[in-house]
Parts: structure tokens; sequence; C-alpha cells
């Protein structure tokens, strides 16, 4: 019944850090900032790579120290592409809160997902990455 319970939560993250996405883009009228759909995507691909590439995960190894200096440039990525819109007067100061507010919540709705589901797969899959 736990496992039911963190889907469901995990899900309603997911349409609250959507939501404020989608709110930060409808109210001052420009759809600019849902690029960073495009980064909540990509966010987790380097990491699946390095874990699907390595075998033994303790210790440091360069894969993994790659894929998570990938993964923060990523991050970094979405939070940084609305400040800039916000900057440059493409988007209001409030839509630039509403977006990276959402991308705190999908971030972290990511995080957790890969936290509780990091014994689903044998293998590498099993040891924690931190």
């Amino acid at each position: 019944m736990g496992g039911v319970r963190a889907v469901a939560a995990l899900a309603f993250a997911g349409v609250v850090g959507l939501t404020f996405l989608v709110l930060g883009c409808a109210l001052p009228r420009t759809w600019t900032p849902m690029f960073v759909i495009t980064f909540y995507v990509l966010s987790p691909v380097p990491l699946l790579i390095a874990r699907r590439f390595q075998e033994d995960m303790t210790g440091t190894n360069a894969c993994i120290e790659l894929a998570l200096f990938i993964t923060t440039g990523i991050v970094i990525s979405a939070f940084a592409l609305p400040i800039v819109l916000a900057h440059a007067g493409t988007i209001a100061n409030s839509a630039c809160f509403l977006v990276n507010t959402g991308s705190v919540i999908m971030f972290g709705t990511i995080i957790a997902y890969f936290y509780l589901h990091r014994d689903d797969d044998s293998g590498s899959w099993s040891q924690s990455l931190f």
C-alpha cells in the first residue's frame, strides 16, 4: 500500500509543478518559459546512461562524475532560462517566480522518484549515487 501512496504523491507533485509552469506561462500570455520542459526531460538522462555503463557504484568514477556534472548543468539551465527571459523583458518577474517554483517542485519529484524506485531493478540500480 505504501508503494501506491508514493506513486500517487509523486503524481500529485508532478501535477503541482506543471501547474506552476503553466501559470507562469499563461498569466503573462507568453509561452516562452514552456521550453523548461525540455530540461525536465533531459535531466535524468546522463545519470541513467552512467548507471547502465557502471558495474560497481562504490567509490568515485569518471563516468559518474561526468554524469553528475552534466545533470547539474541541465538543472542550473532550467532555473537560468526564466531568469534570463525576465532580465531581457520577455516575461514578467512574477512569471519567472512561478516557473522557478514549478522547477523546484518538478526536480524534487524527479529526485524522489529515483530515490523511491532505486530497489526496483537488480544490479547497479540498487546502490545509491550519493
